[in-house]
């Protein structure tokens, strides 16, 4: 009860993980981050935009009252009641407005001088920054100050000034101010929809599909109704759903081979104890002959008590291959030549297939490798060349299997060359996978992956190098390890000879 609980526990905390609540989701900060990004731009243009506000507004009272101005200069301004100065300050909203001629200065109409001015504002020689800061330190310090505006207007030569409080212009500033924020705030909302529904239909919608056909293929990898299904897109989306099919067809794949690795394991283990029994009787066998003084049987007798041997060691091999553990190889110095003639005297090739062995191995030529190990590589390869070649029926045809090798420096090349139809094109891409690179109907592909793996241990290397129809060659590359075996390769043939 307990172990279930825990199990129901853990189940409920991965449901939880994959679920993501909406605050954190994809789409919820797609959509804060475009309403911010937004903002951010207002606010960039809002900064200059007031200040350009401010300018207008300034320039706006200094052309009124510059109007003014000519048409009291066209007259007599000492002529002007006091109540008509009123009521033109009034209009024009300054207290006092001043015209500067040439050298001369005159003050045309003035309702109270104040006695002091906060600020001085030049319009004609206002630069962009004196104008940011004085627009904002209006908004947000301003209401009880005098400025003193002044400059030229159109044409004319003459320079207008006009004193008055900046209650006006502060006002107008926040209102500005207000409209642009609620402005922008409409234009970042409407944005952000726009911006969030074209990405979620481009992007958050497809990544949502791969991010839920990634969790029901991990709840059941071996389901290919689980596998994604791409739509038909060229960008990059479209490239990570096809990889992503892929990555999950060839994880299905790879789950169906090692499941199939593991059915065989377990078969062979079920039949290893008594093959293993039926293979010490005629071990008891074999022995018996050894003392047979009949010279056929003395010749025979070794081969087939090492044919034995093989057979338990490659039932117990099989085991170790679905197990995925394959002893490290313990190499030691090896007489190639003997060797191939010990693989050739275990094919046992019926000589009614006219499959003539050829060994091109130089007797002096050593090796450094695991004797069993190589042992298995050559005979599996020169077993598969045996077998495609039985399997031809034309009279005329050559049916040769060579075995050759050569020395080039620290490395030892052995080619195994058959004269027989030549690997298919399927064999070809999954040469050394196993249960996928059989050539022939009804192979496992397991002799070739197990070669591939063991050469792979000595550090060498098993490639297809030529396949054709009446030609394939396998290369085996096998580097001599360190220390002493390398010293032997570099002294060359003749110390090898010499040993």
């Amino acid at each position: 009860m307990s172990e279930d609980r825990q199990q129901n526990t853990e189940a409920e905390a991965r449901g939880i993980e994959r679920a993501v609540p909406l605050t954190r989701g994809l789409s919820t900060k797609l959509l804060l981050l475009t309403i911010l990004f937004v903002m951010a731009a207002e606010i960039l243009i809002f900064i200059p935009s007031v200040a350009n506000f401010s300018l207008q507004w300034m320039e706006q009272r200094l052309r009124t009252s510059a109007v003014v101005s000519t048409v009291l200069l066209s007259g007599d301004p000492d002529s002007l009641s006091r109540e008509a100065s009123n009521d033109i300050l009034i209009t024009t909203g300054v207290s006092a407005i001043a015209v500067r001629d040439g050298g001369t200065s005159r003050l045309l109409v003035v309702s109270w001088v104040p006695p002091s001015v906060d600020m001085h504002t030049d319009l004609d020689n206002i630069g962009p920054l004196e104008a940011v800061v004085q627009a904002f330190d209006t908004l947000f310090f301003g209401g009880e100050r005098m400025l003193r505006i002044f400059g030229s207007v159109g044409e004319s030569t003459n320079q207008y000034e006009i004193i008055l409080p900046d209650q006006g212009l502060r006002s107008a500033l926040l209102s500005y101010a207000r409209n642009v924020a609620f402005l922008s705030l409409i234009i970042s909302l409407f944005t952000a929809t726009l911006v969030f529904y074209a990405i979620n239909r481009i992007m958050i919608r497809p990544i949502r599909a791969m991010t839920r056909s990634m969790l029901a293929f991990g709840e059941a990898p071996d389901d290919p109704e689980r596998i994604i299904v791409p739509e038909a897109r060229d960008d990059e989306i479209g490239i990570a759903e096809r990889e992503l099919a892929e990555m999950q067809r060839t994880l299905y794949r790879t789950l169906g081979e090692r499941k199939r690795l593991a059915d065989l394991g377990l078969a062979v283990s079920k039949i290893n104890h008594d093959m293993r029994n039926m293979l010490s009787s005629a071990q008891l066998i074999s022995d018996r002959l050894v003392r047979s003084e009949d010279p056929t049987v003395q010749s025979l007798a070794p081969k087939l008590v090492r044919t034995l041997d093989r057979a338990v060691f490659y039932t117990q091999g099989v085991l170790a291959y679905g197990r995925a553990q394959e002893a490290p190889p313990q190499r030691r110095r090896l007489l190639l030549a003997q060797l191939v003639s010990e693989v050739q005297a275990t094919l046992a090739i019926d000589p009614a297939s006219r499959i003539e062995f050829v060994n091109e191995v130089d007797p002096l030529l050593e090796i450094s490798a695991d004797a069993e190990q190589l042992f298995r590589v050559l005979s599996n390869l020169c077993r598969n060349s045996v077998q495609a070649m039985t399997s031809e029926t034309g009279a005329a045809l050559v049916r040769r299997l060579t075995v050759s090798a050569h020395r080039e420096g620290a490395k030892v090349h052995i080619l195994v060359i058959d004269t027989g139809p030549g690997l298919p094109e399927r064999a070809r891409h999954n040469l050394f996978t196993a249960f996928r690179g059989s050539a022939r109907s009804g192979g496992t592909g397991l002799g070739l992956a197990i070669a591939h793996e063991l050469v792979r241990a000595h550090g060498g290397t098993l490639h297809l190098e030529e396949s054709g129809s009446g030609h394939t060659v396998f290369r085996i590359t096998i580097p001599d390890k360190a220390g002493r075996d390398r010293q032997v390769a570099k002294a060359g043939p003749r110390a090898q000879a010499a040993k």
